[in-house]
């Protein structure tokens, strides 16, 4: 019979030593960056944040954003079409459709500047008209940072119009009478500052959850928890000898 192996393999421990003390140079650690606390510090936090910080972020800009704007105030001027007796209510009807149009043009614009007071460029920004499909009747609404600026462009804008289609009448057998002169309103036509911070809330709400939805799922297994460790496989001059 021979006689068992006395001297048993190298173990992988040993060689891996070897290897390294042949390569000094080499770090058996790699150095720890600067943001490795922060890292840990954003993994610790609850699955919720973004949509919490998304929130208070929102809320806090929407409220910024109130508080920095100036309040708009808007005042409203209307002007009715009264066909003449050479024309019926339908004409009015559509005339007034078309002096809707025609009420932010530079020809209307530039007669009311002078009445107003302000540049033809700040009535072209300010100034809104609306019709009605039922009614023919123009709204010429104005909106400035003070009432009685926004009350004085609304009026200008409606009498410079009700001069241009007097002076059309023999033509279009319209003519446009004022209907309700624009007053100094009294209460904001902008959004207040609670508001603007609850829609900014809301937006940053839903971008918090848009971020929750696409966060990468954490795994099981933490960051710092390392595999179980397998076995090595056994010499064989120890299972030759239990033989």
């Amino acid at each position: 019979m021979t006689e068992p192996l006395t001297q048993s393999p190298a173990e992988p421990g040993t060689e891996y030593a070897k290897h390294a003390a042949a390569r000094p140079d080499r770090p058996a650690h790699r150095a720890r960056t600067p943001l490795g606390p922060a890292l840990h510090r954003l993994r610790a936090l609850p699955p919720w944040s973004p949509l919490a910080a998304g929130v208070l972020a929102g809320g806090l800009l929407g409220a910024s954003y109130g508080l920095v704007t100036a309040p708009q105030y808007t005042a409203t001027s209307y002007v009715v079409a009264v066909p003449t007796d050479k024309s019926d209510p339908a004409s009015a009807l559509g005339f007034a459709q078309a002096y809707g149009r025609v009420a932010t043009q530079l020809a209307v614009l530039g007669d009311a500047q002078m009445w107003a007071d302000v540049p033809v460029a700040t009535l072209r920004e300010s100034v809104r008209t609306a019709t009605s499909p039922d009614a023919p009747m123009v709204s010429v609404a104005a909106t400035s940072s003070r009432p009685g600026e926004a009350a004085d462009m609304a009026n200008a804008v409606a009498g410079a119009l009700t001069r241009h289609a007097d002076a059309a009448a023999d033509d279009t057998h319209v003519e446009l009478r004022q209907f309700a002169r624009a007053t100094e309103p009294t209460e904001e036509s902008s959004a207040s500052t609670a508001v603007t911070a609850l829609v900014s809330a809301s937006a940053g709400g839903l971008l918090g959850g848009l971020a929750l939805l696409v966060r990468p799922r954490r795994s099981a297994r933490g960051p710092g928890r390392a595999g179980a460790a397998l076995p090595g496989p056994a010499p064989a001059a120890d299972v030759r000898g239990r033989l």
